[in-house]
């Protein structure tokens, strides 16, 4: 069920926005002083990309500890928050609350929903397959 609902989340959106997250990724590594937002902008490209059957964790979880999960990957969240993060959020929360009008939008505005709280803080995180 879950590559159906992927396949109609890329058909209707999904693709575009996946790959404007990559363009954004690709512009921060170009930058050399947001590399450290070019990861995270990877990350929320790969579940804009493929959303269902994927979940948010923590790379402490994954790898251990590393430069993105202790005090720099804090202030660098903190700043990702002020400069993008809050509107990023709303943006995502409004297509979320868009597409739960409907009973058929349901498990998209879910999906939103993941993409709006990967984009608050997305320093130290990844994308896996549920298992």
């Amino acid at each position: 069920m879950s590559i159906l609902l992927n396949i109609l989340w890329l058909i209707f959106g999904g693709f575009v926005s996946a790959t404007g997250w990559f363009i954004a990724s690709l512009i921060m590594l170009v930058t050399i002083i947001g590399i450290p937002w070019a990861r995270a902008t990877f990350n929320i490209g790969l579940l804009a990309l493929w959303p269902f059957g994927s979940r948010i964790v923590s790379r402490e979880k994954i790898s251990g500890e590393d430069i993105g999960t202790g005090p720099l990957g804090f202030l660098g969240n903190v700043i990702w928050f002020i400069i993008a993060g809050w509107w990023l959020f709303l943006y995502h929360l409004g297509w979320a609350l868009l597409m739960a009008i409907t009973i058929i939008g349901i498990p998209f505005a879910v999906q939103y929903w993941k993409l709006a709280l990967i984009s608050l803080f997305p320093i130290g995180k990844a994308v896996s397959l549920k298992k």
